[in-house]
């Protein structure tokens, strides 16, 4: 899961007939058989009706998934299940037992046949709870579904790995992006079958008005299917950068995967007060969940998928491929995390980078800035806490708030293990080759032991990696990461550097007023250069700049074209102040900081950097 956080945006703001008659066959088939109607939404709901296999027991447990892989957070999607029942062949209502917030114990199990309820979404509610976006689930009927599978649909403990057929009746005009197969050739229903609970889990759709390319990159089928509710961004308009993305991604795996079909389903939010706001995006062996705010000037739009997507995509290799038993046999509700988000999440967004600079995507500054930056945000968190013991028990505190640091010190310690089997291999061999490695040794249905796993990466590498593992990833030691760039020549040194002008860190100089929608200088705050410059006071509403006007809905346009300046730019804002408008003209002026950059230090060394970077 790779969440992308905007400062800012935290500063402003059954199908038609009834289960009781429906008609069972006498010979029950071996499957979960689930129909989802997307026609009949009543109260932002949807009503979902299951035909259960037989069961020998007296009662049995139906549970919608408390967590699911890729999340890392206890998110409990059962809490939005209502009006759960169950009824035998003769349409006679069970009892059914509420156990907890996402499992119903039925009663008389023998004679189960069919269990109906409906599903509530979590995008317009998303104040009510902390579900990730990409992996929360969206109603909004005749327009978008966003149908992550597991708010939808749950399993029996006993029946996870029977087959499921799903049957989606849904409006003519929308269609269903998806890697599945739609096995239905009607233009208003759609029937998805998968081996096992967890595959259908693992195959979110997403139902819009049809807005899809797909193409084809060294054998794979690439679907890049777009939901925009303005119509502003197409996905025509972002497939050749992501078309480019990811055969460089591919370029850069080889021959690692065997995927024949990858979608990425794009849901881009209006940021209203009743639609999706974590931006990011979520994995799947075949797919990619991302969401956006849709008002996103596409480069930043596009630089924004590539990094999200890039990472999710690598995704591919570790934990799909390679991952441990606690992966392997993943508990829905009662789960066990694994030591080694390190390399799930860490050393794939290592290689989110890595693959750009080595594919020329990016230059040699734009990395090292990357790296910098994580290295920055990595000496914030808790550098003395064992990276192994807070992945092992990050679904509780203290380490649940040290999560966000996979994606810094995570990726960190992939460099790092990457510098090391660069110098000790000539630069012939890097953490890619181990991960290829781990991928022959284990795979998709072969999981490692937690506990084994350091020792056959050294056994795979060299003493010194193990040894780095032990002291630094399950030990408390922090990282001298100016002792591991060393050996291919590059160091820290501190530098001043233009800041952002509306954002001072995490601490924004400017709010939006909440009835007018206009953007406004926060009254009684120090300002940076730019506003004493041109006398921008707080209180101040900002109604445009350079001729361009802005408020609530281009904000985000506003801060990313303010990265374009350069110092001495002329400017112009128009204002009101004390109900009057005027123009204020000047030039930019930056507020610099202090800040450690990565560069070049040793130019000796420069054949081992260029085996690393370009490998």
């Amino acid at each position: 899961m790779k969440k992308i956080v905007f400062a800012l945006s935290a500063a402003i703001v059954l199908m038609g007939c009834k289960s009781t008659s429906t008609a069972v066959n006498a010979e029950v088939k071996e499957e979960v058989s689930v129909a989802i109607d997307l026609n009949n939404v009543t109260n932002d709901k949807v009503q979902v009706a299951i035909v259960t296999p037989r069961f020998k027991t007296n009662q049995v447990t139906y549970n919608i998934p408390k967590i699911i892989p890729g999340t890392y957070s206890i998110d409990d999607y059962g809490k939005y299940i209502e009006n759960f029942k169950a009824f035998n062949a003769k349409g006679a209502e069970l009892t059914v037992v509420k156990s907890d917030d996402n499992s119903w114990t039925i009663q008389n199990a023998k004679e189960l046949s069919n269990i109906s309820y409906s599903v509530n979404d979590t995008y317009d509610i998303e104040g009510t709870h902390e579900i990730f976006s990409p992996a929360g689930t969206n109603i909004d009927a005749n327009k978008n579904f966003m149908l992550n599978m597991h708010g939808f649909v749950g399993y029996f403990d006993s029946k996870k790995d029977v087959p499921y057929t799903v049957s989606i009746a849904h409006p003519e005009t929308l269609w269903g992006a998806t890697s599945m197969i739609d096995s239905d050739t009607t233009a208003t229903n759609d029937v998805f079958t998968t081996p096992r609970y967890a595959e259908l889990v693992e195959n979110p759709i997403m139902y819009a008005k049809p807005d899809y390319t797909t193409f084809t990159v060294d054998g794979m089928e690439i679907l890049i299917s777009v939901y925009s509710p303005s119509g502003a961004v197409t996905a025509e308009s972002i497939t050749p950068e992501m078309k480019t993305m990811m055969t460089a991604q591919k370029t850069f795996l080889g021959k690692t995967n065997s995927t024949k079909k990858y979608s990425v389903l794009l849901y881009l939010s209006t940021m209203k007060e009743d639609d999706a706001k974590g931006f990011g995006a979520l994995e799947h062996p075949t797919a990619t969940t991302v969401v956006l705010p849709e008002m996103m000037p596409k480069e930043e739009l596009v630089k924004s998928m590539k990094d999200v997507v890039s990472h999710e995509f690598f995704h591919i290799m570790t934990p799909l491929t390679i991952h441990s038993k606690e992966i392997q046999f993943f508990d829905y509700n009662t789960p066990k995390m694994s030591e080694h988000l390190w390399m799930y999440e860490g050393v794939t967004e290592y290689f989110s980078n890595l693959f750009q600079i080595n594919q020329g995507l990016i230059d040699e500054a734009d990395f090292y800035d990357r790296l910098s930056k994580q290295i920055e945000r990595a000496n914030n968190m808790n550098d003395t806490m064992s990276f192994t013991k807070m992945s092992s028990n990050v679904l509780t505190e203290p380490y649940k708030t040290q999560y966000i640091n996979v994606y810094q010190k995570g990726s960190l310690i992939g460099m790092c293990i990457d510098l090391i089997i660069r110098e000790k291999s000539n630069g012939e061999k890097g953490i890619l080759d181990l991960m290829r490695k781990l991928a022959a040794e284990y795979g998709v249905t072969k999981p490692f032991d937690d506990k084994d796993l350091f020792a056959k990466i050294t056994s795979l590498t060299y003493p010194e990696v193990g040894a780095f593992l032990e002291k630094y990833v399950a030990g408390t030691t922090p990282i001298p990461y100016s002792e591991f760039l060393g050996k291919v020549g590059v160091g820290l040194s501190n530098q001043k550097v233009p800041g952002n002008i509306f954002l001072k860190g995490q601490v924004p100089y400017i709010t939006v007023n909440p009835e007018t929608k206009e953007i406004m200088v926060l009254p009684e705050i120090e300002l940076n250069p730019f506003f004493t410059a041109l006398d921008l006071r707080g209180g101040d509403t900002i109604l445009a700049i350079n001729n361009k006007p802005y408020s609530l809905v281009n904000i985000y346009e506003m801060i990313t074209e303010s990265t374009t300046w350069k110092e001495g730019d002329a400017v112009t804002v128009k204002i009101k102040r004390d109900s009057k408008e005027q123009t204020l003209t000047g030039k930019v002026a930056f507020p610099y900081e202090e800040q450690e950059v990565l560069e070049v230090n040793d130019p000796s060394k420069s054949s081992l950097k260029n085996a690393w970077l370009k490998n």
